[in-house]
């Protein structure tokens, strides 16, 4: 099932009044290291730390008139102050604290996304594990190739999953930069000292080089890696959508009782969610586009990144969250019919094994140009009078010269194929 929970929170870290909780916590923090360096009277920060607070309609209201949404903010939080408001925002710039509660926002929903990404691996790899010999079909350029087994078509799922973890962490650290070094990061009007304990407090670092914003490089990595693991979803999903063809049907996304498939149709049974899976992908894509046009800026800043960013990051992170907690239940529930996996593999009479044959004529001294000419004639064979490989061996000379019919029948043995399975799942880490 959807966890919920986890969309209610993602949807929480982007709200106004969690972003000015943030801010909040962020300006008092700066009002504690000034006051270790003698900067306020302590008791005008006790006053502060009890005092200070905000009405997010009043902030609003005060927008309204300033066009500016920090001012209006700390006007607010003045007004609950009293003459201690003089301290509020001393040195600061409004970079300052936007970015510095943005990246704390960005660590947020990171640590929930790395949670649904930690989920979906699980799963994948019990999945792996449960249909590790059920054997199947692989196809490339959608034709079929050679045996493979549907687990391990899931242990490919599991390592690139895997691999998304480690990039999401990644990006999770990349973020993980606050920045209070004033106007265009001097700190011209504010000690560096403030800083290190703001971002301490907040168990971020400082950035170490900074203008009036931290560099946007570092936001484009987080949104490209949120892309990225959409696109691997989106393959997933795409897989799913293949094999849940009706002339396939190896696979099925789970369907549910009252679910309806065709307004039109009663019949049908979509793979509605793994095609929705797919198309918010292209928006993840899309918004990685922009954050990658957002690292530009005029001279020390500009905001032509500002007005972007307020959609791009909470929609990639919203719309990624939601993805992986739709396609974690499809992934718990998804209906596999091995029977027609076996009944695909039959489908071809038995041409899936032509490469074992080409390989055994080699060993008989043949090179791989004419072996491959005798055993490309009959595999042709096959397609043009549908008969089976193996009757079209045994009837061709050039082959039975070398391959008695012994030899030809040991070459259609699956277990050949799928012999090191357990070797690429200990190397996978599915144990």
């Amino acid at each position: 099932m959807i966890d919920r929970y986890s969309l209610s929170k993602m949807s929480r870290i982007w709200s106004d009044e969690h972003k000015m909780d943030t801010m909040l916590k962020i300006e008092i923090l700066a009002c504690e290291a000034m006051t270790k360096l003698g900067m306020i009277p302590k008791p005008a920060m006790e006053k502060i730390r009890k005092n200070a607070k905000f009405d997010l309609e009043e902030v609003r209201r005060l927008e309204e008139r300033t066009k500016h949404d920090v001012v209006a903010f700390i006007q607010n939080v003045g007004q609950n102050l009293g003459p201690e408001a003089q301290y509020l925002h001393m040195g600061m710039t409004s970079s300052d604290l936007l970015d510095t509660s943005l990246s704390i926002q960005c660590v947020e929903a990171c640590d929930i996304l790395i949670g649904d990404v930690k989920k979906l691996a699980g799963v994948i790899k019990e999945k792996a594990k449960k249909y590790k010999d059920t054997v199947c079909i692989a196809r490339t350029h959608g034709v079929h190739a050679e045996p493979t087994t549907f687990g391990l078509k899931l242990a490919i799922w599991y390592d690139e999953m895997v691999r998304n973890l480690e990039r999401l962490q990644q990006a999770r650290e990349m973020m993980r930069h606050g920045k209070l070094s004033g106007a265009v990061g001097t700190y011209a009007n504010i000690d560096p000292s403030v800083e290190e304990y703001v971002c301490e407090q907040l168990n971020l670092k400082p950035a170490n080089v900074a203008t009036q914003v931290i560099q946007r490089d570092l936001h484009c990595h987080f949104v490209t890696t949120m892309a990225m693991i959409g696109c691997s979803l989106e393959k997933f999903a795409t897989e799913i959508r293949s094999l849940q063809k009706t002339e396939i049907l190896e696979v099925e996304e789970p369907f549910f009782k009252g679910q309806i498939g065709s307004s039109a149709m009663p019949h049908k049974r979509n793979p509605v969610t793994c095609e929705r899976i797919c198309g918010l992908s292209r928006i993840l894509r899309a918004n990685a586009m922009v954050a990658f046009e957002n690292i530009n800026l005029w001279h020390e800043r500009d905001i032509s990144h500002s007005s972007a960013e307020r959609i791009i990051l909470p929609d990639s992170t919203a719309a990624l969250n939601y993805m992986l907690n739709k396609f974690i239940p499809i992934v718990e529930g998804l209906l596999v019919y091995p029977k027609n996996m076996i009944a695909s593999l039959s489908k071809t009479k038995g041409l899936i094994y032509s490469q074992r044959l080409l390989l055994e004529l080699m060993k008989k001294g043949l090179s791989r140009d004419a072996a491959y000419d005798i055993i490309q004639s009959s595999a042709m064979q096959v397609w043009q009078e549908n008969s089976e490989f193996k009757d079209v061996l045994y009837r061709d000379r050039r082959v039975r010269k070398y391959l008695s019919k012994n030899e030809i029948d040991g070459c259609f043995d699956i277990k050949y194929y799928i012999r090191h399975r357990d070797r690429i799942f200990k190397r996978a880490g599915i144990k």
